[in-house]
């Protein structure tokens, strides 16, 4: 049976300005900066301005600025921002916050390079091979793994190239190929495990013969006790001296076990652009946007002249209706992607400022100084929500004169201490790694004694909370620690 009711329900809604700042929050500086670029292009209202502004400093206790509110940032209409307010304002663009009046002043950012995938397939044609064997040796190289290792069935490549390439090379023959890209740079690379990568570098190198030869002898018939670091065993069952088996050891933990260094096919991590740079001055923190080859947009003023000839006759034709209405499209759509751009910026360095306060004593002092800190501390600070500083920390870097940091590397849980002060879990990771670093190699520290280490500090932790810790430094067991 059908019934009407009534029914009254709040619902909140974004609205499509809100939603575009909310995508303009989370890019960082290289994503937005195609994004502008991609908007200049879409949009005729829009042009790059090439005027700057003055620098904006934020020093050491900065006052907060001045921004739209969270909640009220798209409440304005057109009566607040008109088209006589474009026409009339010369500088009405980009705020150019944060520059030197030069502008002049370097980055360091880390030259281009190629991807070790690049490297290695310009070795490949290189070598004496065939037109079907090029294309095996370029599937082995797509094949490799992010530590350069070669662990897919060979038999499985030959059998894909003839069904999908039409392309016929014998197993035998493929072996050979293989063979021929362990030989590239880096020595060790294309290997089927850490056992023949250590091999294939030990065979390749120009090391002292008697102790290659040792070290050839430990890897081929006593790997697993060299793993397990039974070095008395393998003392025993090559007669040697203790010497002679340390010396050996030393020229093995010389080589490489990961050739591939994690960038075989990774071309976005040749370098990493900050979003944010603190630099002190004297005795005063400046901190700033790294925005310095950031498109500035405005609006254009011949555009916004054409809108007003055509508000000013009594009479238009169709055509030119249909004009005016995509103008004025336009230039709604300009006006609020200038005016999230602003609110972006505002947001952006009203949170790195609550950062760099509540983590004062990291840029000043270092690591160790790294307070606990969660997203909710930040949002409760400024006003903001917590979906707001996920977005704006992820994927976002500041570079200080402790170096290039994530800003997710500044939040993190703590413990607290027998003086009552709460410590960074970060900060207990940098005392295993040092705990780790300066215990004896005979005599490893356990994660017990670690646990009990760290409890005389005043840090009460559990044996398996100092295990989790060192398995995430990626630091191995005490019996893996063990040398010589």
């Amino acid at each position: 049976m059908l019934s009407l009711h009534q029914k009254l329900a709040l619902q909140q809604k974004l609205s499509p300005q809100q939603i575009q700042y909310q995508k303009l929050l989370q890019l960082n500086t290289l994503a937005l900066e195609q994004r502008i670029k991609t908007e200049l292009e879409l949009n005729p209202i829009l042009e790059e301005a090439l005027e700057e502004e003055p620098e904006l400093k934020v020093e050491e206790n900065p006052e907060e600025p001045e921004t739209l509110d969270e909640d009220d940032s798209y409440q304005n209409d057109e009566d607040e921002f008109g088209i006589e307010d474009f026409m009339n304002d010369e500088d009405f663009e980009l705020d150019r916050l944060n520059r030197s009046a030069d502008d002049e002043k370097t980055r360091p950012v880390a030259p281009q390079k190629k991807s070790m995938r690049e490297l290695l397939l310009d070795q490949l044609n290189m070598l004496e091979l065939t037109e079907d064997e090029i294309v095996l040796g370029e599937t082995i190289i797509d094949s490799l793994d992010k530590d350069g290792y070669f662990k897919e069935d060979l038999q499985r490549l030959v059998n894909d190239l003839k069904l999908f390439e039409h392309i016929e090379i014998p197993l035998e023959d493929a072996e050979k190929v293989l063979k021929k890209i362990q030989t590239l740079e880096p020595a060790g690379i294309a290997a089927k495990n850490l056992q023949e990568c250590l091999l294939i570098q030990i065979k390749n190198s120009s090391y002292d013969p008697y102790y290659s030869y040792l070290a050839e002898k430990i890897l081929t018939d006593h790997f697993e006790d060299f793993a397990n670091k039974r070095f008395d065993v393998i003392q025993k069952n090559l007669n040697l001296t203790r010497d002679t088996l340390r010396s050996t050891l030393e020229l093995i933990q010389r080589l490489n076990p990961k050739p591939g260094e994690g960038n075989i096919d990774d071309e976005g991590m040749n370098q990493i652009t900050p979003d944010f740079i603190i630099e002190k001055v004297e005795d005063n923190y400046v901190v700033t946007l790294n925005d310095k080859n950031m498109p500035s947009v405005t609006i254009s003023k011949s555009y916004l002249e054409m809108i007003e000839t055509n508000k000013r006759k009594r009479k238009i034709s169709e055509r030119e209706k249909e004009t005016h209405k995509f103008l004025r499209e336009k230039f709604e759509s300009a006006k609020w992607f200038i005016a999230s751009l602003q609110q972006r910026r505002n947001t952006l360095l009203k949170i790195m400022r609550a950062i760099f306060e509540r983590q004062y004593e990291f840029f000043e002092n270092g690591p160790r100084f790294l307070k606990p800190m969660i997203y909710k501390d930040i949002a409760d600070e400024i006003g903001m929500d917590i979906s707001t500083i996920s977005r704006v920390v992820n994927g976002k870097y500041v570079q200080s004169p402790q170096g290039i940091h994530e800003l997710k590397y500044f939040f993190s849980e703590g413990l607290s201490t027998d003086s009552g002060d709460e410590v960074s879990n970060k900060h207990i990771k940098e005392l295993i790694k040092e705990i780790c670093d300066n215990e004896s190699k005979k005599n490893p520290f356990s994660d017990e004694k670690i646990a009990s280490i760290l409890q005389d500090k005043g840090i009460h932790i559990a044996r398996r909370t100092v295990a989790k810790y060192r398995e995430q430094l990626m630091i191995p067991v005490a019996r893996l620690r063990k040398e010589l």
